[in-house]
């Protein structure tokens, strides 16, 4: 029980801190939108370009954190299969379509592409945030418990695994 509340605890606490980073990194990034691009090129062009698109790229950032961390719980749970079906369907069917609409049909250009990106990855923490609250942790305590008592049945060796 106590192991149980712990590892809740702890995927509560990554969380948070995934958020921090991410309003934090969002905040840097907006608000030195107009100087990155200089860190690149002297071409106006293109630093007002990125200086446009730094917004987008900031929410994409934000969500690729939270998105990170819940797929390292959902691995760390051992739910490998789940976070694979998660992430083909938020980028496959709904990132890339969506990226394909805003940058050729929408002519948004380099914009809807990273729009696309962004819409996937917004899928991916919303359906991972949907796992993780629905995790079960005295289960998974019981099961951890029962691998370290009784091992694994998996390979131990890289030969094991080529054979």
């Amino acid at each position: 029980m106590r192991k149980a509340l712990a590892a809740k605890l702890a995927v509560k606490v990554v969380v948070v801190l995934g958020l921090a980073e991410g309003i934090a990194l969002g905040i840097l990034l907006i608000s030195l939108r107009n100087i990155w691009g200089f860190l690149f090129t002297n071409e106006l062009q293109v630093v007002e370009y990125l200086s446009a698109i730094m917004p987008i790229l900031a929410i994409s950032n934000f969500m690729d954190a939270i998105q990170g961390v819940l797929s390292g719980t959902a691995r760390g749970c051992g739910w490998q299969k789940i976070g694979a079906w998660v992430n083909l369907g938020a980028y496959y069917l709904v990132g890339l379509p969506c990226a394909i609409t805003f940058t050729f049909v929408l002519h948004f250009g380099g914009k809807g592409l990273w729009m696309g990106i962004t819409c996937g990855s917004c899928l991916q923490s919303i359906l991972l945030l949907l796992v993780a609250f629905n995790i079960n942790w005295e289960d998974q305590a019981s099961k951890a418990k029962e691998r370290m008592m009784y091992g694994s049945s998996l390979p131990t060796t890289t030969t094991t695994i080529l054979q």
